[in-house]
C-alpha cells in the first residue's frame, strides 16, 4: 500500500502496482544500501494537503495493471505524479511517460514524429467497426490489439474477412479496457522474432531478441517466463530471450538508436524499452514503447549484463546528485 510518510532521509520512491516485477529492483537497491520507499499504487491513501517527502520518484506504472485487479492504479498514479510535479519533486518517467505507457496511439505519434516507422493502423472504438477497419486496410493479414495493453492483450492474427467475423462473434474476443481496439498491418518476421531495445537513464543498455514462434503474449520478466526457459520450434529448441551482441554498431542499431533517444528526450522518458519487428526486406517497424520495462535474468546471466543492477546504480546516482552527496543507509 502507498501511504505518505514522514522521513528525514531522502529516498528513491518506487511508484508501481506489481510487487513481483519490483522485487528485483528493491533487492538491487538493498544490495547497494540505497534508501528507498515502496509506493504500491494497487492500494493507495494520500493526502493532497501534505508536502512531498525529500527524494526522487521513479514511476513503473503498467498499462496491464487491470489484469492484476488494479484497474485504477494508472489513474491514481496520474494524480500522485501531478501532486509531486506541483511541488517541484524530481520525477523519473513522469506523467508524459505514463501517458505513453497506457496508449499505443500516443506512442505511435511520438515514434512517427522522429521518423521511426510504425505499422499502418486503424483505431476503432466500436466492436462492430473492426470489420470495417479490416476491409479498409490493403492487407490480407492484420493484427488486432488493445490500445491500453501489455502482455500481448487482445493480440490476434487474422487473415480473412471470415476470420475477423468469427473472432468478433466468439467468446475469445476481449474488449480493450479503454474501449479502443487497433487493427494493424501484420509484419511477417522471417525468423518469427521481434527486438526489444532497453534504455536506462536515456542511455542504450542492450537489445534483446525475442522469439515469438510460441505466441505473442511474451514478457521478458522472470515471472512471465515459459517453464524451463525454452520454447519448442520446428528446428528444435532455442531461448525465447537472447541479448544481441554489439547491437549499437549494427545497421539496425545505427539507424534506430538515435531516433529512440530522441523520443525519450521529447516525451520525458528516462527508462524505457522499444519494440520493433523487421520484415524480410529489412524494414524496421516500431510498435511498442514500454516505460515499466522488465528484464530476463536467464538472458542476462548468459551475457553478464544486469539491467536491474544498472537501474539501481542510476537511481542511486540521481538521488546523490539531487542532494549533493552519496546517500546510503547504514550497513
Amino acid at each position: 500500500m502507498f501511504r505518505q510518510e514522514k522521513t528525514d532521509i531522502p529516498k528513491v520512491y518506487i511508484i508501481h502496482e506489481n510487487g513481483e516485477w519490483t522485487a528485483p529492483l528493491i533487492s538491487a537497491l538493498e544490495d547497494r544500501h540505497i534508501p528507498y520507499s515502496d509506493w504500491d499504487m494497487s492500494s493507495a491513501i494520500f493526502d493532497l494537503s501534505l508536502p512531498a517527502p525529500d527524494g526522487i520518484f521513479y514511476s513503473r506504472m503498467s498499462a496491464s495493471s487491470h489484469t492484476r485487479g488494479n484497474r485504477y492504479a494508472p489513474e491514481t498514479t496520474v494524480g500522485v505524479l501531478a501532486w509531486l510535479e506541483a511541488q517541484g519533486s524530481q520525477i523519473l518517467n513522469g506523467r508524459s511517460a505514463l501517458n505513453l505507457e497506457i496508449s499505443k496511439l500516443v506512442q505511435y505519434a511520438a515514434l512517427e514524429q522522429v521518423g521511426l516507422t510504425t505499422p499502418q493502423t486503424i483505431v476503432v472504438s466500436s466492436r462492430k467497426d473492426i470489420i470495417k477497419a479490416y476491409k479498409a486496410l490493403p492487407f490480407d493479414s492484420v493484427i488486432t490489439k488493445h490500445n491500453r495493453a501489455g502482455k500481448g492483450l487482445g493480440v490476434r492474427l487474422l487473415k480473412s474477412d471470415t476470420a475477423v467475423i468469427e473472432y468478433l462473434n466468439s467468446s475469445s474476443f476481449e474488449e480493450s479496457v479503454d474501449g479502443l481496439t487497433l487493427v494493424q498491418q501484420y509484419i511477417q518476421s522471417p525468423d518469427s522474432s521481434i527486438t526489444r531495445v532497453e534504455f536506462i537513464g536515456r542511455e542504450f543498455f542492450y537489445a534483446l531478441k525475442v522469439d515469438t514462434s510460441n505466441g505473442f503474449e511474451l514478457c521478458p520478466a522472470d515471472v512471465c517466463s515459459l517453464d524451463g526457459g525454452l520454447c519448442p520450434t520446428d528446428e528444435g529448441k532455442r531461448f525465447p530471450f537472447d541479448i544481441i551482441n554489439d547491437f549499437e554498431n549494427s545497421d539496425a542499431g545505427l539507424a534506430l538508436l538515435p531516433k529512440m533517444k530522441a523520443v525519450m528526450e521529447n516525451e520525458g522518458l528516462h527508462v524505457a524499452g522499444f519494440e520493433y519487428v523487421t520484415d524480410d526486406a529489412g524494414n524496421h517497424y516500431c510498435y511498442d514503447i514500454n516505460t515499466n520495462t522488465n528484464y530476463n535474468s536467464e538472458a542476462e546471466a548468459r551475457y553478464g549484463k544486469f539491467a536491474m543492477l544498472r537501474l539501481a546504480d542510476y537511481l542511486g546516482a540521481e538521488l546523490s546528485a539531487n542532494y549533493n552527496k552519496p546517500l546510503r543507509v547504514a550497513e
